[in-house]
């Protein structure tokens, strides 16, 4: 078999890989979503595995476990480094050594101390041929809230918005439904099972009482987890996403009663300090949710929580869904003022993709660093 050849195989199988981690998205947390394949001595698939729910069976141990004895001589693809630390379970990278892998082909290191280039060292001092590096841009991206955890103690934090033409999300009586078309709703909400959390502000919670949940047939278990941010605690007890035992992020000092009545329908309060505009503090948010657990966060609405991510330079990627309609200026913008005078203070974005969907444009981006 020539290099080139090889180098295709690797390309080919650990394409399939990423796609298959991709699944494990919003279930995983506070782990990465990582998969394995095993391909035997004769170039054929004997086993895959990906993260399980909530982190755990790791995707090597599922994969290896359907693989049994194929794995003598055999190749596996990673998505990430094997991890080589004890926790709840063995080191994966132990686990491949006593299966009797021969080669093992990983897309991007771990940045988890723990781990951070080990799990490959145990490989090769066990004599397992290891190729690094296969589609690792790929990797990175599909894993960012795992790596921001890691490296900043935060999620990831995803902005998403439906606008008209113009860039607005609702009329001036508040009027918002509906801006897109069925296609790009279906979307939204496959953001939403991708998710660890979804966060709205409360204002957007007292105009829409809405639910956050995924509504996609046969994705209903992949709702994310909701979070409010309510500085003076004005959520009513009777808001429909109590029932989905949600965060409240707010201020110190609110009404010890009415934190206790909200606290018995289930939900988790967090006080936090106030920001100069009597907020919580996004960054004291951040750093909440990242202890948490929380590694991939949606931001929803509305444009006053949009602009107070956008002001602390914690909106990672966008998500900007725009329907073929013109509002006009007296509509509802989708991010509110934040303190740009200059064009060089703007916050800059690369496109990366565009879809297009019942005549309405969907764009990704990510941010400029």
């Amino acid at each position: 078999m020539t290099a080139v050849k090889t180098d295709l195989i690797d390309q080919a199988h650990m394409r399939s890989a990423l796609t298959l981690a991709r699944r494990g998205l919003g279930k995983v947390a506070p782990n990465p979503a990582v998969a394995c394949i095993i391909v035997n001595k004769t170039g054929q698939v004997a086993g895959r595995g990906v993260t399980g729910e909530g982190g755990r069976p790791h995707a090597e141990t599922i994969a290896i476990a359907r693989a049994g004895s194929q794995c003598l001589g055999a190749t596996a693809y990673v998505t990430l480094e094997p991890c080589d630390h004890h926790g709840q379970t063995p080191p994966c990278s132990q686990a491949l050594i006593d299966a009797g892998v021969h080669r093992a082909v990983v897309a991007c290191t771990d940045p988890d101390p723990r781990v951070a280039g080990q799990g490959i060292k145990r490989l090769r001092d066990a004599g397992i041929s290891v190729t690094e590096g296969v589609y690792e841009e790929i990797a990175r991206d599909l894993n960012a809230g795992f790596f921001l955890s890691v490296n900043e103690g935060r999620p990831l934090f995803t902005l998403k918005a439906a606008t008209s033409i113009d860039g607005r999300i609702a009329t001036a009586s508040g009027a918002s439904k509906w801006i897109t078309g069925t296609g790009a709703r279906a979307l939204s909400h496959m953001l939403r099972a991708d998710h660890d959390a979804i966060m709205i502000g409360i204002g957007t919670a007292l105009a829409d009482n809405p639910a956050l949940d995924c509504r996609l047939p046969g994705m209903e278990d992949r709702s994310p987890l909701p979070i409010i941010a309510d500085s003076t605690l004005r959520l009513p007890e009777t808001a429909r996403l109590l029932d989905q035992q949600p965060i409240v992020l707010t201020l110190r000092g609110n009404d010890l009663e009415k934190t206790k009545r909200l606290q018995g329908r289930g939900a988790t309060i967090i006080e936090l300090e106030a920001d100069g505009a009597g907020h919580p503090d996004v960054r004291s948010m951040a750093k909440v949710l990242g202890e948490r657990g929380l590694t991939r966060v949606l931001i929803e609405g509305g444009g006053v929580l949009a602009a107070s991510f956008m002001a602390s330079g914690l909106v990672d990627r966008l998500e900007w869904f725009q329907g073929a309609k013109i509002i006009g200026g007296d509509g509802l913008p989708a991010v509110a003022g934040f303190g740009v005078m200059e064009m060089t203070d703007a916050p800059e974005y690369t496109l990366v993709q565009v879809r297009k969907t019942d005549g309405n444009l969907h764009h990704s981006y990510t941010r400029n660093l």
